[in-house]
């Protein structure tokens, strides 16, 4: 009995609905191609890859900063170009501050700085 109960209970985890994947490559077209969370080929040593979890997703994926410029529209070039090397574009400015969960560790990688990090520049030419 006790298997049988078990089998009953593996199919109906089985009819589960599973949560939405969209396997990366260039046919994706446009932002809209991305209808679940981007599952890069293996290989892929993009920062997007790198630093897109699925928490980022769920939380960004429906997201527009207020220009009116969709997460997925800063994430598309990295999804269709799977051998980029960043992989995600803010799309204005605002970008960076409402796409930071994702921004935030990319620059990290990419530059080596956290975004409390302050730029110095020393102009005194006569120092030279």
């Amino acid at each position: 009995m006790y298997d049988g109960v078990k089998a009953m209970i593996e199919a109906e985890k089985a009819l589960r609905p599973k949560p939405a994947e969209t396997v990366c490559g260039s046919h994706l077209k446009k932002p809209e191609d991305i209808v679940g969370f981007p599952i890069f080929p293996e290989g892929t040593k993009s920062l997007l890859s790198k630093h897109l979890t699925r928490d980022v997703w769920e939380k960004l994926k429906d997201a527009k900063d207020e220009q009116g410029v969709s997460f997925k529209q800063c994430i598309l070039s990295g999804c269709q170009n799977t051998d980029s090397g960043i992989g995600c574009y803010a799309g204005s400015h605002a970008g960076y501050t409402q796409f930071a969960d994702l921004f935030d560790p990319v620059i990290k990688s990419y530059h080596g700085h956290d975004k409390e990090a302050l730029h110095v520049s020393d102009m005194d030419y006569e120092k030279l």
